[in-house]
C-alpha cells in the first residue's frame, strides 16, 4: 500500500501566485477533545499537563510545539501535532485525560491547506464570509467554503490554515485555487 495525499497524490500538493502559496498540508495527526459534563477543571488540568499550556478560550488557538490546539466548540477542542511523530494521538491524549474527556481520532476525517502571502485576505474574501482582515493572529473560526463547513484559523500575519472535509478535499482545493485566479 502507498499512502496517498487528500488530494490524491504521493506528495502534498502546492499551488504558487503571485504573494500567495496555498499547501495541502498532509502531515498532521489531529484527535478532537471534549470534556464530559463536570469534570470540565479535570479535563483542563490533564490537558494543559500532557500539552504544556492551556486549552484555548472560544475562537482562539494555541499550543506549546510540537502541539497545536483550537477551539471548535463548547468544552470542545481539537489537537494537532507531526504526524511523524505523533501518528497515534489520539491514544496519547486519550491516557493523558483518562475519563475526564471524550476523545476521537480525526486525521483522516479533514484536509488542511495553508494560505501564505500578503495575498491571502485577498483569496479569502472571495470564498467565505470569514472577515479575515479582522482576525487576530492565533483567532479560529468556523465558515463555509464552496458549500462545506470549515474551520479557518490565523497562524500569523499572511498565514491562515483552512481545515474542511477530507471527502471534499478536491472541492474545497479547486475553490481556494479559483480564488486565487479570480483575485491575483
Amino acid at each position: 500500500m502507498i499512502a496517498v495525499t487528500a488530494l490524491g497524490g504521493a506528495t502534498a500538493q502546492i499551488d504558487d501566485f503571485d504573494g500567495l502559496r496555498i499547501s495541502e498540508c498532509p502531515d498532521w495527526a489531529l484527535a478532537s477533545l471534549a470534556a464530559r459534563l463536570g469534570r470540565e477543571a479535570e479535563l483542563a488540568e490533564a490537558a494543559a499537563r500532557f500539552l504544556g499550556a492551556g486549552l484555548p478560550e472560544v475562537g482562539c488557538c494555541g499550543g506549546v510545539a510540537p502541539f497545536g490546539v483550537f477551539w471548535i466548540g463548547p468544552e470542545q477542542w481539537m489537537i494537532e501535532a507531526p504526524h511523524a511523530s505523533h501518528e497515534d494521538l489520539a491514544a496519547q491524549v486519550k491516557a493523558a485525560v483518562g475519563s475526564a474527556g471524550s476523545v476521537t481520532e480525526q486525521s483522516d476525517g479533514w484536509v488542511r491547506f495553508d494560505l501564505e502571502g500578503v495575498r491571502c485576505h485577498d483569496v479569502l474574501e472571495l470564498c467565505c464570509n470569514a472577515d479575515s482582515r479582522a482576525m487576530a493572529v492565533g483567532a479560529v473560526t468556523r465558515t463555509r467554503i464552496e458549500h462545506l463547513g470549515c474551520f479557518l484559523i490565523r497562524r500569523g500575519t499572511g498565514h491562515f490554515s483552512v481545515l474542511g472535509p477530507r471527502s471534499s478535499a478536491g472541492s474545497l482545493h479547486h475553490a481556494l485555487v479559483g480564488a486565487a485566479k479570480s483575485a491575483i
